[in-house]
């Protein structure tokens, strides 16, 4: 299995920015977007069933319609699961970051530390799908090291799924 080298990685980094298809800025706030829509589709069900009110699953339905379009703007060829991946990485994101947020005010800052680190690292999931920067047999290679403590990549050395969506955002002038 080959490693996913920094040769590589900027060379897909690179074809997608010569595509003129990449805005990272838009992409992210409309990811963002994506995550409080599944949100709202949740909250709209739960209140549903807490009041009886079958008013509420009608708005949720115009919410899903909404969010639907929406990620089909980011996911647009499916293969595999990936809409359903990408849909579920990014509610996981949102939901770590919300729990992350309440441990904050309940002056819980390690525990809310640590739910945020895996809030990014979820995210940093959504964008490698989103982006096809990996092919299935360069995942594993690609998660089992870090980079070395001074921050150096070296071409035998392994990037995380973080260490790549940072450098995305990089090459993109972000």
């Amino acid at each position: 299995m080959k490693n996913l080298s920094l040769e590589k990685l900027l060379k897909k980094v690179e074809e997608l920015k010569a595509s003129g298809n990449v805005d990272l800025s838009t992409e992210e706030d409309l990811s963002i977007a994506i995550m409080n829509l599944i949100s709202l589709e949740e909250h709209f069900y739960f209140t549903s069933q807490k009041t009886g009110k079958d008013n509420y699953l009608g708005l949720m339905k115009e919410i899903r319609e909404v969010r639907k379009s929406l990620l089909a703007r980011m996911i647009s060829r499916h293969e595999g699961e990936t809409w359903c991946i990408s849909k579920h990485l990014l509610a996981t994101t949102m939901r770590l970051i919300e729990v992350g947020t309440k441990l904050q005010s309940k002056n819980k800052p390690e525990e809310a530390k640590d739910l945020f680190n895996k809030a990014y690292q979820i995210y940093s999931m959504f964008w490698l799908v989103r982006f096809k920067l990996l092919k299935a047999d360069e995942a594993d290679s690609l998660l089992q090291k870090n980079l070395p403590a001074d921050g150096e990549q070296k071409n035998d050395e392994l990037w995380t799924k973080e260490d790549i969506l940072n450098k995305l955002i990089d090459c993109c002038g972000e």
